[in-house]
């Protein structure tokens, strides 16, 4: 089955369904796809311990289609839906996480695709046994892989009506009855405070006691769609009498109307022009500005000068903030504690962990690979304290499995008020590299196999990982390469990390060599 064309693809992957709205992505096939992914939630549910699926969207205009749609599909699964409205991917992995009998979640979004794409994302919940805390997460690719085999083989169950299994007193105590449950909207607010509580831990919350009180003004770009509520929440959690820090905000492109100001992926390019978040900071006198996606689940910041500083330093400033706050409450003597991140982000993950004593584990390119390694170091007894990837995009497992905006805000904000630190001197205490990215185009993905092969033999006496396409690192130069298939594109992706630009490009010039053979 093929609903796309050349001039409106329709991507179906590890990230879930992306397409244009009304050609690639229709009715039909929204539907289709959320009835799917009901199916394989119920087939990982057989005894009927969980009864209700959540599904929101992330504000962008025109959603209703997808929407509804995707209710529809969920409902034919016969799941008992539960609405959140407007709100932020993560935000939805918290919903999920913090309620009982729920076993997932599709969030309607293109994440910071334009604004006539649109898609679903789908999150699913993991319940502990044990009576432990139920963990939501994008799913792993072999669970992609089983949801995007059921879309095209139509191989999912379908609901009954009720009366066809009798009256109530009749039916199985096992029976889900599909239905549409009231708009649940409470679940921004119960993020937000969320955040706040995992900053204000008992041990974490005395080391801010000797810092003055200090109130801070940020400008925030939510592009019109799911993060402005959640960010106003956020701020309002933090405006309590007893917090050591206030926050401020002014929103920018905030009036829920789903209209995108700009391009909406929170980029340098697209943050810079005339009158934008960059101009805007400077011009308030404001100590920060944060953009965020449409699904608010990606942050880059500009510091108080107005300076782009770009999506890798979301990362890097949070684990300083993390682990830095935990040396300074003593908890850092407490087991092995690791940090999570794919094998194109930057190498500054590395220096940061080094200097607390942590150290960082790679994985794939991909959320759902990097939240995978998280789970599975924590069940092998080690501290995880943080994962994310260089897009902006930080997972903290003490609110959510799911990248998300608003804990970085408050994580970089903590960092501020115990330092007593401007964004610029945080940035320049990092120490900082150079990447450079480069494409070549493949005629198809395999192609990409024979240049990968010979890139890691060329290399083999340097630190060779080949567990995504290959990242050979040159510790004497303190440099990388990457070399990937692209999952979207019909490209081969090569990133270099150095010191200097110079040297990574000209890293980037011997690869390019090596992949044309």
């Amino acid at each position: 089955m093929s609903d796309s064309t050349p001039e409106a693809p329709l991507m179906i992957g590890v990230s879930g369904l992306r397409g244009i709205v009304g050609e690639s992505l229709t009715p039909e096939v929204a539907m289709r796809f959320a009835r799917a992914f009901g199916a394989w939630l119920d087939h990982q549910d057989p005894y009927q311990d969980c009864y209700d699926v959540a599904i929101a969207h992330d504000g962008r205009a025109g959603y209703d289609l997808v929407y509804q749609a995707a209710i529809a599909g969920l409902l034919g699964a016969g799941w008992r839906v539960i609405p959140l409205g407007k709100a932020m991917t993560p935000t939805v992995g918290h919903f999920v996480e913090s309620t009982d009998y729920c076993a997932g979640a599709l969030v309607v979004t293109a994440s910071h695709n334009p604004a006539e794409w649109n898609g679903l994302k789908c999150i699913s919940a993991v319940h502990d046994e044990s009576g432990g805390r139920t963990e939501a997460c994008a799913p792993p690719s072999e669970v992609a892989g089983e949801i995007i085999r059921r879309y095209h083989d139509v191989d999912f169950a379908r609901a009954v009506h009720p009366l066809s299994v009798g009256t109530p007193n009749e039916r199985p105590a096992d029976f889900r009855e599909p239905c549409l449950a009231p708009v649940n909207s409470g679940a921004t607010a119960a993020h937000a405070k969320a955040v706040r509580d995992s900053i204000w831990r008992p041990k974490i919350e005395a080391v801010f006691e000797a810092a003055a009180k200090r109130s801070y003004i940020a400008v925030v770009d939510s592009v019109n769609a799911s993060g402005a509520m959640a960010v106003q929440h956020l701020c309002a959690h933090f405006r309590r009498d007893e917090d050591v820090f206030q926050i401020y905000p002014i929103q920018m492109h905030g009036d829920n109307s789903g209209i995108f100001p700009h391009t909406p992926e929170p980029t340098a390019e697209n943050l810079s022009g005339k009158g934008g978040l960059c101009q805007a900071v400077p011009n308030v006198k404001a100590h920060i500005g944060f953009a965020q996606d449409p699904d608010g689940d990606r942050l880059a910041i500009v510091d108080e000068t107005g300076r782009y500083i770009g999506e890798e330093y979301t990362l890097a400033l949070c684990a300083v903030s993390i682990l830095g706050a935990r040396q300074a409450s003593g908890e850092m003597a407490n087991g092995e504690v690791v940090l999570c991140a794919n094998l194109s982000t930057s190498r500054m993950i590395d220096d940061i962990a080094a200097e607390y004593g942590a150290s960082v584990v790679r994985t794939a390119v991909g959320e759902a690979n990097v939240v995978e390694a998280m789970k599975r170091l924590k069940r092998d007894g080690k501290t995880v304290l943080l994962g994310g990837e260089g897009n902006g995009g930080v997972i903290w497992p003490a609110v959510t499995y799911v990248r998300d905006s608003l804990g970085s805000m408050a994580l970089v904000l903590s960092l501020m008020a115990r330092t007593g630190k401007a964004v610029s001197e945080l940035v320049a205490d990092i120490p900082s590299y150079a990447i450079v990215k480069r494409k070549q185009p493949l005629a198809q993905k395999e192609d990409a196999t024979p240049a990968i092969e010979r890139i890691a033999e060329h290399y083999a006496s340097e630190r060779v990982d080949t567990q995504d396409g290959v990242r050979v690192d040159f510790d004497a130069k303190r440099a990388w390469v990457h070399v990937r298939a692209s999952n979207t594109e019909p490209i081969l992706r090569l990133i270099a990390e150095a010191e200097d630009e110079a040297v990574a490009n000209q890293i980037l010039n011997e690869v390019a060599k090596l992949v044309k053979g």
